[in-house]
C-alpha cells in the first residue's frame, strides 16, 4: 500500500455486502449477474447511470469466431498480428475460445443481434480481420442494445445499485487485503455525500482514461477513476502508453474539445474508401487490406497524409453506399452526420483520428486478479495481456464479457471472509492536494500536444514537466501557511485523478524508445523487438513519483495476489 489517498471527508455511512463491482458497462454488469447468480451479496456502483457506461457507445459490435468456416485460431491469429508482438498469447487463446460460447449466454440474457434472412447472426469485418466476425445490432447500435439488455436482467434480479456515484479509493483491512471502497454519491437516491461499500472483493470495471485528451470518443466519465485508485492503492498497471486513436472520427473543427462522433471501423468493413481532398485513396498499396488494416496503422496513414497536405482532416467515402444502406446499416452515424451538417449519402465524411481506447491498463492475471489481494479489474480499465500494443477492433466487448465471467467464477470460489477496514491514515501528509476544476482543460491540452497520436522525445519531456509543475503547484499550495486548496467535490477529484494517470502514461512513453503499435515515436520510428518486446509496468511510490519497471521478456511477469 502506498498510504496515498484523495482529499476527502470521512464516509458518513456504510453498507455491507461481499462484492462491490465499479461500473455498468459489459464488463461491470456482466460480473455483477454472475456474482449474484452464485449467491454473492453483489452491489453496483457508476457514476452516473446504469446505462451512461463506454458500453452504450460502441458501434461496431462484439467480436467472435461464429461464422461458418471461422475458427478461434484464425481469431487468435489476427489478434496476435494486431498486438505487435506484446499480445500474452494464453490471454488471447482464452478470450477466442471462451468468446462464442460467452456470445451465446449473452444473447439468452436478453441481446438481440442482428440476423440474416436465414435467421443467422448477421456478420460483418472490420479492421484488422480476415474474416467477418463482428455481429452488431441496430446496424451499428451494438453497445447500446448489450447495455439494454444486461442494465434489464440487473433490474429484473433486484440488484443493489448505487448510480451517480463516484468511487474514490480502496478501503483495506489490517493485513492490507481489500475491504471496500469509499465513494461520494452526488445527491441522488437512498444514500448522500461520502460513504463507503464494505466487500472483501472489489470489481473495477470503470472504463477507459479518453478524457486525458482534449478530443476523445469516450464519454465524459472516462476519467481515469479506476486505475487513478488502483494505483493509490499500490496496484500495478502496465502499457499505458499504449492508447488507440481511432483513426475516423467525425471531424468538428481543430479547435473542438470532448467527446467526438465516432463512425465506425465497420463502414470501412462495408467498403467505405479513405481519401484526400482530391478523391484519391492513399491506403492502396500501404497494407493488404487497405483501409480495415489495424487501427494504429490506419490512424498514422491520416496523421501522414494530414501532414503531407498540410489539412486538418482526411475523408471516408461512402457516397456508393446510397440511402438505402446507410439508413438501414449506419442510422446511428448518419443522424450525428447530418446534427453536424454533413449528408454521407451526397458527400464524404471529414474524418481524423481521436483518442479511443487504452490497450493497457491495471495489471491482472487469467482471473482478473490484480497485484493487490482482493482487487479484480475488467474491461478497460485492465490490462489482461489480451490487446498488446494495439487493440484489434471489437475484441473490446468480448474481453468485457469473457473476463467478467471469469471473474465472478473465482470469487464465487474462493468466498473471502468479510473483514472491517482499517483506520483511514490521519497523518496530514496522506491525502493527495486537489487540483482546481479548470486544471482539466490544461491538462487536456498538454496531453494532445505533448502524448497524442504523434511523440517524440521532446514532446514528451515537455509534457513531464508541465504536469510535474501542476503537480508541485497543488503540493505546495497545499503546504503553505494559508492554502488555496481546491475543494473536495466531484471536479476536483476527477481532474486530480486526470492528473495522476496523465504522469503514468507520460512517464511510460517516455521509457519505451521505439514505434510499436499505436505508440507512435517519429523520433524513433522503427519497431525494435530485441530491446522493447517487453512490457512497462508502473505504480506509484509512496513519494507520489511514477516508478517503471521494464520486464525481462515479452511475457507478464506472475500477478501475486492471494486467493
Amino acid at each position: 500500500m502506498t498510504g496515498i489517498r484523495l482529499t476527502a471527508p470521512a464516509p458518513g455511512w456504510a453498507i455491507d455486502a461481499d462484492v462491490v463491482v465499479v461500473g455498468s458497462g459489459v464488463a461491470g454488469l456482466t460480473t455483477a449477474l454472475r456474482c449474484a447468480a452464485a449467491g454473492l451479496d453483489t452491489v453496483v456502483v457508476t457514476k452516473a447511470r446504469l446505462d451512461d457506461g463506454s458500453t452504450r457507445w460502441a458501434q461496431g459490435g462484439i467480436a467472435a469466431a461464429l461464422g461458418e468456416g471461422d475458427t478461434p485460431e484464425q481469431h487468435l491469429d489476427d489478434t496476435l498480428v494486431a498486438g505487435a508482438g506484446l499480445c500474452d498469447e494464453e490471454a488471447v487463446r482464452t478470450l477466442v475460445t471462451e468468446g462464442p460460447d460467452a456470445v451465446r449466454r449473452l444473447i439468452t440474457t436478453g441481446a438481440h443481434f442482428d440476423t440474416t434472412d436465414a435467421g443467422d447472426i448477421a456478420l460483418t469485418r472490420e479492421g484488422g480481420h480476415h474474416r467477418r466476425r463482428i455481429a452488431h445490432a441496430g446496424g451499428d447500435a451494438t453497445g447500446a442494445e448489450i447495455s439494454r439488455a444486461l442494465v434489464e436482467a440487473v433490474r429484473e434480479a433486484a440488484l443493489h445499485t448505487i448510480e451517480n456515484a463516484l468511487v474514490l479509493d480502496l478501503l483495506t483491512d489490517a493485513e492490507g487485503r481489500t475491504a471496500g471502497v469509499s465513494l461520494h454519491v452526488m445527491g441522488e437516491g437512498q444514500h448522500d455525500g461520502v460513504g463507503a461499500v464494505r466487500a472483501p472483493s472489489v470489481v473495477l470495471a470503470t472504463g477507459g482514461m479518453g478524457q486525458v485528451f482534449s478530443a476523445t470518443t469516450n464519454p465524459s466519465v472516462s476519467t481515469g477513476d479506476g486505475v487513478a485508485l488502483a494505483l493509490r492503492a499500490g496496484a500495478e498497471v502496465s502499457d499505458l502508453e499504449f492508447v488507440q486513436f481511432h483513426p475516423t472520427v467525425l471531424f468538428l473543427g481543430a479547435d473542438s474539445e470532448g467527446q467526438q462522433p465516432l463512425v465506425s471501423e465497420a463502414v470501412r468493413g462495408e467498403g467505405a474508401h479513405l481519401v484526400d481532398a482530391t478523391g484519391t485513396r492513399f491506403m492502396l498499396g500501404q497494407h493488404e487490406l487497405a483501409e480495415l488494416a489495424p487501427r494504429d496503422i490506419v490512424a498514422k496513414a491520416i496523421t501522414r497524409q494530414m501532414h503531407e497536405h498540410g489539412a486538418e482532416h482526411m475523408y471516408l467515402d461512402a457516397r456508393h453506399f446510397g440511402a438505402r444502406m446507410w439508413e438501414q446499416r449506419f442510422p446511428t452515424i448518419l443522424a450525428a452526420c447530418r446534427t453536424h451538417g454533413i449528408d454521407p449519402v451526397t458527400e464524404p465524411i471529414p474524418v481524423a483520428p481521436a483518442a479511443h481506447y487504452a490497450s493497457g491498463g491495471i495489471r491482472t492475471d487469467l482471473r482478473g486478479r490484480t497485484t493487490v489481494p482482493g482487487l479484480y479489474a475488467c474491461g478497460e480499465v485492465a490490462c489482461t495481456g489480451v490487446h498488446g500494443a494495439n487493440r484489434l477492433a471489437s475484441n473490446s466487448l468480448l474481453e468485457g464479457l469473457v473476463f467478467a465471467e471469469r471473474i465472478a467464477a473465482d470469487i464465487a470460489r474462493t468466498r473471502p471472509p468479510r473483514t472491517e477496514p482499517a483506520d483511514a491514515p490521519h497523518d496530514a501528509d496522506a491525502p493527495v492536494a486537489l487540483l482546481a476544476p479548470e486544471t482539466r482543460t490544461a491538462i487536456q491540452r498538454i496531453m494532445t500536444r505533448g502524448a497524442g497520436v504523434l511523440r517524440s522525445a521532446g514532446s514528451l519531456a515537455a509534457a513531464a514537466e508541465e504536469l510535474e509543475a501542476l503537480h508541485r503547484s497543488a503540493a505546495a499550495d497545499a503546504d503553505a501557511a494559508d492554502p488555496k486548496d481546491a475543494v473536495p467535490g466531484v471536479d476536483t477529484w476527477e481532474v486530480t485523478n486526470l492528473l495522476l494517470v496523465s504522469r503514468v502514461l507520460v512517464a511510460a512513453a517516455r521509457e519505451r524508445e521505439e514505434t510499436r503499435g499505436c505508440h507512435w515515436r517519429e523520433d524513433r520510428p522503427d519497431r525494435d523487438d530485441e530491446h522493447w518486446r517487453r512490457h512497462l509496468v508502473v505504480r506509484i511510490a509512496p513519494d507520489r513519483t511514477p516508478v517503471v519497471h521494464r520486464t525481462e521478456t515479452a511475457a507478464f511477469p506472475p500477478v501475486r495476489a492471494s486467493d
